[in-house]
Order: C-alpha cells, then structure tokens, then sequence
C-alpha cells in the first residue's frame, strides 16, 4: 500500500518523470528465504503479461529496479540472484555489514544504514554510559551474527567486557533462551536480534522473569509497537531509523472509496481487511469511512521504515530520470514513447544501476545519495522507553548519532532518560567496582579484563605511577608533593635532649676543673697527677661539645668536623687514662724504691706518650679527609615517605679505622688497669679507671649493632648517645670519688688519712714520683720511724 502510495505520487509529478508512469509488481516473501528467491527468480524472468494492459507499461516487462528485502538474510540471497543481470536492489530495511561487500553484491544498495556504523554507534553508547560488564543476544542470522560481530569488535576496541553472547532463534527450545539470562550478573543486555525473535524472548522472560536488565536494543525492534506491551523493558534504549512526516500521506490514505478500492487489487484486499466486508459481494457498504478506522494503517505518527521505502522509492525513480529525462533551458523532457528491446534490456539495466550511484537529491527535508557501497549516511535517533503521564509505554527520541560529523561529536543526548524499572539513576554494570585512590588492578586468573582486584599501590606512586624521587603523594593521593626533609636538628625534642646533656657535661667537666684549680695544693690532688687530670679534664670537654657538631643540618664542613673532632678528642682522653694507669702500674709493680723503672716513666715520657698516640688518630683522620672525606647526602632509601638528610663517611674503612683505633687505646688501657686494680682502699685510682674503662668499652661495643641497625636520624642519635654516655662514664668514674672527699669530706683530704700502716711506703713513693725534687724531703721526714724500705731510699734516715 506504501508503494502504491508513493509510486502514485511520483506518476503525478510534473518534475521527477513527467509524463512517464511507473509501474510496479508486489511479491510478499513471508519472511522466507525460498519464497523471496522465487519472487527474485520470476522478477528476473520479466513481469507477468497479466499485468500488461494497454500501452502503459513497456510491452517486454523490463524489470529496472527492485525495492526490497526487508531482512538481511533475505536480501542476501536475492542480491546473489539479480547481481549477475545487474539490476539494482534497494533495500529499505537490510542492515548486515556484509551487504557493503560490491565484489559480492554489486547490484545492492540500501535506504538505511549499514550495521556496522550502528555497532559502533551501539559501544559508543554502552562506554558512555560506563558499562563495562555486558551480556549479548542475538538472531542466529545473518543480520544477528554480522551484526553482533561488529558491535562485539567495537567494544573491545572501546575497553568493553562481553559477559556472554547468545544466539537463538523463534524455532530453538525455549529454555535455551533463559540459559544465559538466568545466572548473568550483567545489568545492561546488547539485543542484536530481528523483531520476530525479540517477541518470543520476551515472552519466555514475562513466563519466568529474571533479574531487572537494561536492555539495548537495535532499529530492528527498539521502535516496534508491537513490543510496548512488555512492560518490563521499561527504559530501553537504542538506536533507531529517524522518525519522518511525509507531506499527504495520511490524507491520501484516508483518501479512498470503494470505487477507488475496486481498481486496486492491493487495495480491495486491504479494504475488505479491514472492514471485515467482501467489495465483490456487495457485502461492503458505501457508507465505510477510513476516517473512523483505528489501525497501524492510518496511524503515521512513527513513520522510520516507511520513510526507508520512501527514499528507495524515490532513488530508482531518480535514477531512471536521469536516463531518460534531459533538461532543456527551464524545462525537462523525457522520452515517454522509449521502448526497450531485447537487446537493449541488460544496457538499460546496468545504466540505471551507475545512475543510482549518482543519486543525490533531497527528499522531504532528507537527504538521499549513496557511497562507494551503496550505503546512505549513517544518522540514527537514541529511543527511550518511557511511561507517558498517561501510564502508557511511548517512545521517546533523546538524542541523536550521525557518523557523518567529525570523531567525538557523533553522539549528542538532549534529554533526561528512564532507565530499568523507571529508574532516573544510571544503572551500574561492571565486573567489578573501579579500584578508589591508591591501589591498582590485577586481573583475576580465567576472567577478561574488566574482571579485577584492588590491591595497594606502592606508597611512593600517585595512583601506582611512580611519583619522582624527592616527591611523595599526598594524602587523597591526587598530586606528588616534596617529601619533607629530616635530620637531627636543635628544634626537636630528641636534638634538645642531647644538646643540654653535651652542654650539661661539658660545664660538669670545667667544674671538675675549678675545683681541682682551687684545691690544686691538697694532697688528693697533688697524688693523683695533676698535670694529667687537667688535660683529661680538657679532653673530656672537648669529647662533651663535639657532640653538638652532630646536631643540625648537614653540610661539607659540619659532616668533616663531627667525625675526625670526636675521633681527636677521644684518643686524647683515652691517652691521657692510659698514662695515669701506666702511672699507677709503675709505681705499684716496682720492687725496690730505687728501681730505675720509674724513671723511664717520667713527665715528659707521660707528655710524649699522649702526643704520641694523639697524634696517629690525626693523621688516621687526615689521610680519611684527603682520600674520601664524609659529605652529605638525602638518604632516599630508608624512608620511602621522607628524606634522610645525614653525612656518607665517604670512606667506610676511614671510619671504622677511627673507632677501631679508640678501641685499641680503651681495651689495653682496660687491660692495664685490671693488672693493677689492687690497691689499698684509701688510694683506689686503678680500680676507678678500671670502672670507667669497663664502661667506655661496653658502651661502644654496644653502639656498633645500634649504630648499623638504626635509621635515619636514629643513627646520629646512637653515635651521640655513644659519646656521652662513655664520657660521662670516665668523668663519674675517675673525678666523682676526688671531688667528693675534696667538697664533702674534707678530713680525709690529709697525709695522715691517705697513709695507713701498711701502705705508707706506697704512698710515699707515688707521692715521691709525683712532686718534684725540691720538695720530696718534706714528705720523708713525715714518713715517722725510718724502717728496711725507707733505708733502701738514699738513706733517709741520715738526712
């Protein structure tokens, strides 16, 4: 009826073929493939003489051009039929990306467009939206299976997930259409599937419903009418053929009598159809009024296939003006008495077919030409399912897709959409949830990529890409930030702690030092080697404020200073407790009084023997500075959050050869003062120093596993601790007992206290040793009685 609709309209125009009629002949295939290759077969042949009546038609029937089929699979098999005598077929409905081969199907053009555009058009729209976890039906048909090949390529291209992909047919068992239906946990279902098919899977789902899904759907049945009733697909979307008005249609529909009717074959049944009447038996009324009737037949609100027929329609027509009509100043004549002989049938045929490449022309506000593939511009309008304020299912056109226009800016959506169950929210449709801030994905064994887990990021990396070396994320992990920057330093808790117990001793030493000034003249001083106690004094000083060299940023200068000051300072000391134990040793260990032992063992030896040692822990500190001095550098590797900002030792071995040599100095100045720790109670300066050596040792025997298992700052920390602890150690140990007899107890501050019977003449040689020359005649003559010992001592007793 549509045909002869549009056909009677071209027959009446006075430009697209003036004075030429066209005449056609309708085949209805009934879906069928044999039946459509028979109407392709008879349509082949020419027409059929019954049809020829007067001179109105061209007496051999030359078939021109075909308008149809309206499946793929269909049109497939007729375009193998027609294609070798070159007669054009225009579908209206075809869609299968297959047909655009022209070494296959040369004579194939089409109204609508091919389904590859609508595949790419269909991911597009499904990775709009964010569905990565989809499930996929399909006809098990050339149009399902072409269809859905080219959309399933287009998704993964697009980073989309196919959880399954089934294709039935209205003649497989039912339950294979719920199979996959009924365990998907995809929301969002791509429909590549005919309207026939899509009718008997949505009855299977009303018998036995499933999950909620968001269907989407193609132009083959997201527009049918027929569908609105399953009222579970509420919120469907897809893409569909533009929706059209076309100028008089609905009034020439209505337009009919049954003395029109009567002249129509197609229309007599169509007539009789409709109003349930039979026009040859008079069982027909005149009174029958198409305006009355409410049928898809007067209904011309979603004209989108009809247009499709239309432009086909159309196309041949232009395509035989042009073949037959030429243009003379303002006016067209056309050869209306041509006939075609036998002879010239094939010409006539393939020359209608290269004009309908050339087509172009604008029909109804559309335009219609062809490409290389015979395929028109792919536009397409985005339907929605949609309850009407009536509570009715309607469609709703919410944006629009044209191929046509520049990558990017195909898509356009210019209204609210429904979605599943009349939702407004979008729905979710993922394998699983995108991974939050900071962790990264790792695929699960056996499962396609949009299948995952989150697992941590590495700390150091802005959503697990690496941030650069001195930077660390923040903490909403959306930008890198400077790591901040740590050493010991005077501000914090733990640098002011230290700082006021290096001061604290260091003042406790000069104290100790005063106080031996002031009392320099009482016996406990003048015993014990003054000379030596206020050089220790002083390197214990010096030991207390090289500490403080460790606090604060590291330089060059400050990194050089702390380690070869500490290592300076505390073989200073150490060689000043070697020569007052090599002191003790002497005078304890030497048989007679006029031993010449003692002598070798002199002041200036007690000076050379300091500077001695002293002076090789300055030239192991020098050749360290000169080959491979410390220097400072940002530790990025202990912390991955913050930089260590501490002092390399430049030369490991220079290091440890420093506190190696303090070492060898403690453990035989240890060694020394153990041989001599028996001595009377009153004069105990070997056992002191014994303690205060066992200490010193202890603490730096305990410092190396602290000092290489600490990190960062911790590690300055223990070094200092180390040097504090030891002297504070030698400073408690060897001038705590003296200063508290010299402050507090006073009375034991005498000759007479310091010798007992049985140890004066030990007291007397030390003290002998110990002063000078000019004055050791004073201290004999307090000796009391002379006995064998004071006889021995140059005669004494005499003097």
């Amino acid at each position: 009826m549509i045909n002869y609709t549009y056909l009677y309209s071209i027959n009446n125009s006075s430009e697209l073929l003036p004075d030429i009629r066209l005449g056609y002949q309708i085949q209805d295939s009934c879906a069928s493939v044999p039946m459509t290759m028979r109407a392709a077969f008879q349509l082949s042949n020419g027409l059929d003489p019954v049809f020829l009546t007067g001179d109105h038609c061209s007496p051999h029937g030359t078939v021109l051009g075909i308008v149809g089929e309206s499946g793929s699979t269909p049109s497939i098999s007729m375009s193998r039929v027609i294609g070798p005598f070159n007669i054009p077929q225009v579908s209206h409905f075809a869609t299968c990306a297959c047909l655009s081969d022209k070494q296959q199907y040369p004579s194939f053009f089409r109204t609508i467009p091919s389904d590859q555009f609508q595949a790419d058009a269909l991911a597009k729209l499904v990775k709009h939206f964010g569905w990565t976890w989809i499930g996929a039906v399909r006809s098990d048909s050339d149009y399902g299976n072409n269809g859905m090949a080219s959309f399933l390529d287009a998704a993964h291209r697009a980073g989309i997930c196919v959880e399954y992909s089934e294709s039935f047919y209205r003649t497989h068992p039912r339950s294979r259409i719920q199979r996959s239906l009924s365990w998907s946990t995809a929301v969002v279902v791509v429909a590549f599937a005919a309207s026939g098919d899509m009718k008997i899977l949505f009855n299977e789902l009303s018998k036995k419903p499933s999950p909620p899904r968001q269907w989407i759907g193609t132009e083959s049945w997201v527009t049918n009418p027929d569908m609105l009733r399953f009222s579970f697909c509420v919120g469907a979307v897809g893409f569909s053929i533009q929706q059209s008005v076309i100028p008089g249609l609905r009034d020439f529909l209505l337009d009919l009598s049954p003395t029109k009717v009567a002249a129509s074959p197609v229309l007599t049944e169509f007539w009789e159809d409709a109003f349930k009447c039979r026009l040859d038996k008079t069982s027909c009324f005149n009174f029958e009024d198409m305006q009355t009737l409410k049928s898809p037949y007067t209904d011309t609100s979603q004209l989108r296939i009809t247009n499709m027929v239309y432009k086909a329609v159309y196309a041949i027509a232009h395509a035989i003006h042009n073949a037959v009509c030429q243009k003379t100043n303002s006016t067209t004549q056309c050869d209306k008495f041509a006939r075609i002989e036998s002879k010239q049938v094939s010409t006539a045929k393939y020359l209608t077919l290269l004009l309908l490449f050339k087509v172009n022309f604008s029909q109804n506000g559309y335009d219609v030409s062809f490409d290389a593939n015979g395929d028109p511009v792919a536009r397409y309008e985005l339907v929605n399912w949609q309850i009407s304020k009536s509570g009715s299912t309607e469609f709703v056109t919410v944006g629009h897709y044209d191929a046509s226009l520049p990558a990017g800016q195909e898509f356009h959506i210019n209204r609210n959409l429904t979605w599943v169950e009349g939702s407004t929210q979008v729905p979710v449709s993922v394998c699983t949830d995108s991974c939050p801030a900071g962790t990264r994905k790792v695929l699960q064994k056996g499962k396609p990529i949009c299948c995952y887990d989150c697992v941590a990021c590495p700390e150091d990396s802005l959503d697990c890409f690496p941030c650069p070396k001195e930077f660390w994320p923040n903490a909403e992990r959306n930008t890198c930030v400077p790591k901040p920057v740590e050493f010991l330093s005077f501000d914090e808790i733990l640098g002011i702690i230290l700082a006021a117990f290096s001061v604290s001793g260091a003042f406790l030493a000069v104290i100790t030092a005063a106080v031996f000034f002031r009392h320099r003249t009482s016996p406990i001083v003048k015993a014990n080697n003054s000379e030596l106690s206020f050089l220790l004094l002083l390197s214990l000083t010096l030991c207390f404020l090289c500490s403080l060299t460790f606090i604060g940023r590291p330089s060059e200068w400050s990194c050089m200073l702390r380690h070869t000051a500490f290592g300076i300072t505390f073989v200073l000391c150490i060689s000043c407790v070697l020569g007052k134990t090599i002191v003790v040793l002497m005078a304890f260990r030497a048989t007679l009084p006029g031993s010449n032992v003692m002598k070798w063992f002199g002041t200036t030896q007690q000076r050379m023997t300091v500077v001695f040692f002293t002076f090789i822990q300055v030239l192991i500190c020098t050749i360290w500075l000169v080959l491979s001095p410390p220097f400072p550098v940002k530790n990025l590797t202990t912390y991955k959050e913050k930089i260590i900002l501490e002092c390399a030792l430049g030369s490991a071995v220079g290091f440890w050869a420093v506190l190696g040599y303090i070492g060898l100095l403690a453990v035989f100045c240890f060694v020394l003062a153990v041989l001599a720790r028996k001595l009377p109670d009153n004069f105990n300066e070997a056992k002191f120093i014994t303690f205060s050596m066992l200490i010193f040792c202890a603490v730096w025997l305990t410092f190396i596993p602290a000092y290489v298992s600490s990190p960062g700052k911790f590690t300055v920390a223990v070094e200092i601790f180390a040097i504090l602890a030891s002297s504070f150690g030698l400073i408690f140990c060897i001038f705590a007992p003296k200063c508290f007899i010299i402050l507090l107890k006073p009375e034991k501050n005498t000759k007479k206290h310091l010798m007992n019977k049985n140890y004066r003449t030990t007291w007397l040689y030390i003290s002998l040793y110990n002063l000078s020359r000019s004055t050791w005649k004073l201290y004999i003559h307090s000796a009391g009685p002379c006995d064998s010992v004071l006889k021995d001592m140059m005669h004494l007793c005499e003097l």
